[in-house]
């Protein structure tokens, strides 16, 4: 399912029911309207506004979040909205793992790639930022020299559908475009306490300043922690040419801070759609068991602010706004980038 102007639209279907095509609207479930479906199940995702909201319920999929809030079910019975029509159907359920979870494909991507296109362009999909350090870093480095050595005028970087991850990664990408020493944040601040203290004991080198710095501050207190200065790639390795970012509402953590960056520093030209995740965000996330049940929970330590310090409560808003449209096989942002070069 993709939510397109607030509807529930039909991505893929592996039901018996094979009329059901893609691009139908799902009206409701069990005879509960589907408006009301997303109320029950907006509680139990972690995102600030709707918008978000919308774009984790399609990255975790309806399903997911339907078994969760309403329980197993044997049956289905659903009214679709196709070509002006309403019809209803009784559907059978499905196994979630064979039939859903090894079928499906996930909205967010992991691979990375180098590709040479049209109009001088290299395309560039760097992967996660997070796993092994080095190994990121030698792709990066063979992309670039690549890039180099085909003459490519413009550079289209595509972080849509990407998890983000650490500053690390990131940086380095940036480090390649950067025309002079820069930072991931114009502020990062940290809230330390006894439960973080234990987790960097227990997990991290604390002969490092910056978790020195964790046990070294009062439990509760917010501080201010400066990472200084990233220094650019020689001017030798560079790209120079025109960079194009690409995002969508999928862009998450680290990728919309680095597509921050782009745009900030003016290194870049951001196309596609708004991000769903915050470009000022609370980031840096450990974890701790809950005392009475043992329940590992995920918190954040850290709030970011992006580069120019302005936090207008939206996502990073592209320089080049192109819907994108989970329904289909097109790829209408990036189409519609190479069509903007043309013009």
């Amino acid at each position: 399912m993709a939510i397109e102007n607030g509807k529930a639209m039909v991505r893929k279907n592996w039901s018996e029911h094979t009329d059901i095509a893609v691009g139908s609207e799902l009206l409701n479930i069990n005879g509960r309207p589907i408006k009301k479906v997303f109320e029950d199940i907006y509680p139990q995702i972690s995102a600030e506004r709707l918008y978000f909201r919308h774009a984790q319920l399609e990255n975790m999929t309806l399903p997911r979040f339907y078994w969760l809030v309403f329980g197993k079910k044997n049956s289905f019975d659903v009214e679709i909205l196709a070509n002006g029509k309403r019809r209803k159907y009784h559907l059978k359920s499905i196994r979630a793992v064979e039939d859903f979870e090894m079928k499906r494909g996930d909205i967010l991507k992991h691979n990375r790639n180098l590709q040479f296109l049209e109009k001088a362009s290299a395309y560039l999909r760097p992967g996660d930022f997070g796993g092994d350090l080095e190994q990121y870093k030698h792709f990066i480095d063979s992309a670039f020299v690549e890039i180099k050595h085909n003459n490519s005028k413009n550079l289209i970087i595509d972080l849509r559908n990407h998890s983000g991850g650490d500053d690390a990664f990131g940086d380095y990408l940036v480090s390649y475009i950067a025309d002079k020493p820069f930072k991931w944040a114009s502020r990062f601040q940290l809230k330390t306490s006894q439960q973080l203290k234990e987790n960097t004991r227990r997990t991290r080198d604390t002969t490092q300043a910056y978790w020195q710095s964790i046990l070294e501050h009062e439990d509760g207190e917010i501080y201010d922690y400066d990472f200084g200065f990233y220094e650019p790639q020689p001017k030798e390795k560079r790209f120079t040419g025109n960079v194009y970012m690409m995002v969508n509402r999928q862009s998450y953590s680290q990728s919309t801070v680095t597509a921050a960056q782009i745009q900030d520093y003016g290194w870049g030209t951001i196309v596609g759609e708004e991000t769903g995740e915050y470009p000022n965000l609370y980031a840096s996330i450990y974890n701790y068991p809950l005392s009475k049940t043992g329940v590992t929970v995920d918190v954040s330590k850290g709030k970011i602010e992006r580069i120019n310090g302005v936090d207008k409560g939206t996502g990073i808003i592209p320089d080049i706004l192109i819907k994108d449209h989970l329904l289909d096989g097109k790829d209408e942002i990036l189409e519609g980038l190479l069509k903007s070069m043309e013009d």
